[in-house]
């Protein structure tokens, strides 16, 4: 596939710029009719009065989900989510890019994963990261957070350009993924369009499928506002991204990446609340994978969180690793 980049290049230096000096919080809200459509579930979406939030729910029936109209390639994408309470093991939340309907074999994905828990344990996150097909290379982080995420909305944001992918969490950067020669066609790289979904993981959300989801407490019902599309629209037909949301006020000089200020912030996150990333996981990967860089630091702390996988030790009891949904490899469920 051939694609014309113009007017990428200057989005990709205007959204670092917008998202280090804090001005994302001045990009347009959309209405959700004009910036996404129904995907699945019939009635388990509900469209709010105000026109700008939207329920999802899953029932016994189904789940429900919605997509953006457009296709993207790169940008700054984000929602305000507010998820079920009470019990929610089983239950996955997920506000995601991809194109796996355009490209079965070789799609690729950056996912927001929520995943629901037994009454008295919190929600956990995971974030994930496909190339060109790569699911052979799990590429998930999994943390805590330091909130209820269903007491109120909270903020969840991903920055894709042509060199990195960053997750944020109310404007805290809490990964960052920066393209590598070593990872070839690994990085995503193709027009994506934006998912939000609500469905049935029983069979690995929680503690790989030993809690399932439990409908006696239906309808889980999560809330999603505060919709930003701020990047290059692509046209599938004429195979060019030329339509970009480029504004005065993102006009500002150009930084090299994550910023001081925020850096400190995003490994205090890390430090306290990541309790598993690929890069480390010892018994997935003998060799990390290329495009790790090996903190010391973060090392030490999750081979204290849990020795067999982060250390290589001796595993008992039987505990087993599960499949995640995403890629059908191994990563044990913490």
């Amino acid at each position: 596939m051939v694609v014309s980049y113009e007017g990428c290049f200057l989005l990709v230096f205007s959204l670092l710029a917008v998202v280090a000096s804090g001005l994302y919080r001045n990009l347009p809200i959309v209405p959700f009719d004009e910036g996404y459509s129904h995907l699945f579930g019939h009635d388990n979406l509900v469209v709010h009065t105000d026109g700008k939030s939207v329920h999802l729910s899953l029932d016994e029936r189904t789940g429900s989900g919605f997509v953006s109209h457009d296709l993207y390639l790169h940008g700054f994408f984000s929602a305000s989510i507010k998820l079920p309470a009470d019990y929610t093991a089983g239950v996955v939340v997920a506000f995601y890019m991809s194109n796996g309907d355009m490209f079965e074999k070789n799609h690729d994905e950056i996912d927001f994963e929520f995943l629901g828990n037994i009454r008295g344990k919190d929600w956990r996150i995971q974030t994930n990261i496909y190339g060109n097909g790569s699911t052979s290379i799990g590429r998930e982080e999994r943390y805590n957070l330091w909130f209820d995420p269903s007491d109120d909305f909270h903020q969840y944001s991903i920055l894709w350009t042509d060199s990195q992918i960053i997750f944020y969490i109310d404007g805290i950067p809490i990964r960052e993924f920066k393209r590598t020669a070593s990872m070839g066609g690994d990085f995503p790289a193709k027009p994506m369009s934006l998912y939000a979904t609500i469905w049935d993981g029983s069979d690995w959300a929680t503690n790989g499928g030993k809690y399932r989801v439990n409908y006696k407490y239906a309808p889980y019902v999560t809330e999603f506002s505060d919709f930003v599309l701020h990047g290059c629209s692509f046209d599938p037909i004429e195979q060019t991204s030329s339509k970009c949301d480029i504004t005065e006020s993102s006009k500002v000089s150009i930084p090299t990446g994550v910023s001081p200020s925020q850096r400190i912030k995003m490994e205090n996150f890390r430090r306290k609340h990541m309790t598993y990333s690929y890069c480390y996981d010892q018994i997935r990967y003998k060799v990390p994978p290329f495009e790790c860089v090996i903190n010391p630091l973060e090392a030490e702390r999750l081979k204290v969180h849990d020795p067999v996988t982060f250390g290589g030790g001796r595993r008992h009891h039987g505990k087993r690793h599960h499949r995640s949904r995403s890629s059908g490899t191994k990563a044990n469920d913490v």
